[in-house]
């Protein structure tokens, strides 16, 4: 199966489109956003030149599942997913940083925490802890949302004092962010996997605050089989685990964090092909349902398109 790694879409209404890293949005009328997740992949903020079969699929079907299954805890972007790839939704003015929250002590904050960093985002971590190790409490650690180049960590205070968020709005994102973290937590548990963080983004409409883009999926989230945890933890082994992290690891083995005069690692078929399988794994552990492929004959951008047109047209 091709992976699609670009759309070019003109739809009725479209006011303007934005390629992100990994997703293309349509503006419809300023109104509704039309987004469709490709099967780019991107990692250390760089596109990665060849994209993951089913990826799209995956990351899309994850985040309608839980968009639908945490509308009781807060509002939500989400109108309906025309196509496996596509979810159409409320156009919101997103804030200008992502609520990060962690559990356990892993990933970047990890590695910052190895070279004797012990605050992040004014919150200070104790000395002694272990690489996956849980954290009394989740934290949640900010970053600003960069249109390019790296996101920055930043405090609570000081997206306050700049103005990014009022303190109103940020105190309701934050209350969203412990609960719909908790309620993914529930349900990972019940399929015998632990989240271990992830990243929420919101924004506002006609003066309420909304979740926006996707959430809880392999690409915004790190999951940990809670098969094994503990063991692993106590003698210090690394811990299986369904989420980007992977692929991070695979280009820093290859000597690959986007640094200046770095190479990016070529991506075989054998190492695309697992990549895809490592998604649709996760995808199946976490919504316990069978990933259904589309067929090779489909011709997925004009699937998309018919869908979405289909869609569009009701509304009217």
């Amino acid at each position: 199966m091709k992976a699609l790694t670009s759309t070019n879409f003109n739809f009725d209404g479209q006011k303007s489109v934005y390629h992100g890293k990994v997703r293309d949005v349509y503006n419809i009328n300023d109104d509704l956003i039309v987004m469709v997740a490709t099967d780019r992949i991107s990692a250390f903020d760089v596109v990665l030149p060849k994209g993951i079969p089913f990826k799209g699929q995956v990351l899309n079907q994850i985040a309608a599942q839980f968009l639908d299954s945490t509308t009781d805890i807060c509002p939500n972007w989400k109108l309906a997913t025309p196509d496996p790839m596509v979810t159409v939704g409320l156009k919101c003015e997103g804030f200008k940083v992502e609520m990060i929250i962690r559990s356990i002590l892993t990933g970047s904050a990890w590695r910052d925490y190895k070279n004797g960093v012990r605050e992040i985002c004014g919150i200070q971590l104790p000395d002694g802890m272990k690489e996956n190790e849980r954290f009394p409490e989740p934290i949640i650690t900010p970053t600003t949302k960069a249109d390019e180049g790296h996101d920055l960590n930043i405090s609570k205070e000081e997206i306050i004092a700049q103005g990014l968020v009022s303190a109103e709005d940020y105190a309701i994102m934050e209350d969203y962010t412990r609960k719909i973290f908790a309620r993914g937590q529930e349900i990972a548990a019940k399929h015998g996997l632990i989240l271990v963080d992830t990243k929420y983004e919101f924004g506002k409409r006609d003066g309420k605050v909304y979740l926006i883009d996707e959430i809880h999926t392999p690409d915004s989230s790190r999951y940990f089989y809670a098969e094994g945890y503990e063991e692993k933890l106590a003698k210090g082994e690394p811990q299986r685990q369904l989420s980007k992290e992977f692929v991070r690891q695979w280009l820093i083995s290859h000597n690959f964090m986007n640094e200046p005069g770095q190479v990016m690692p070529e991506m075989t078929d054998e190492y695309i092909n697992s990549v895809s399988e490592r998604y649709i794994e996760l995808y199946e552990h976490i919504t316990g349902n069978k990933f259904v492929k589309p067929t090779d004959s489909e011709d997925i951008n004009k699937r998309i398109q018919d869908n979405i047109n289909n869609y569009l047209a009701t509304r009217k």
